[in-house]
């Protein structure tokens, strides 16, 4: 087993609150600097994110604390 590549889970949040490209903007800093993120991607006329991460490191959890430590809802995960 290579020890080096681990692998990489693909999620979808849902978040409210999002108004404009700052608010998306913020969402995906707030998601990209959670260590064990590789991607975080928003989507704001979908009011989603979605995220790339190794899950051994990263949990749903910490996602939805950085949602809302951004000032906006975390709505859950939909996959």
């Amino acid at each position: 087993m290579d020890t080096k590549t681990k692998p990489t889970n693909q999620a979808t949040l849902i978040i409210s609150g999002m108004h404009c490209s700052g608010c998306a903007n913020s969402v995906e800093r707030s998601l990209s600097e959670l260590k064990g993120v590789t991607e975080a991607t928003v989507d704001l006329k979908n009011e989603s994110a979605s995220v790339t991460f190794k899950a051994d490191i990263v949990s749903t959890d910490d996602f939805k604390e950085a949602v809302e430590d951004a000032g906006y809802e975390f709505k859950g995960i939909n996959n």
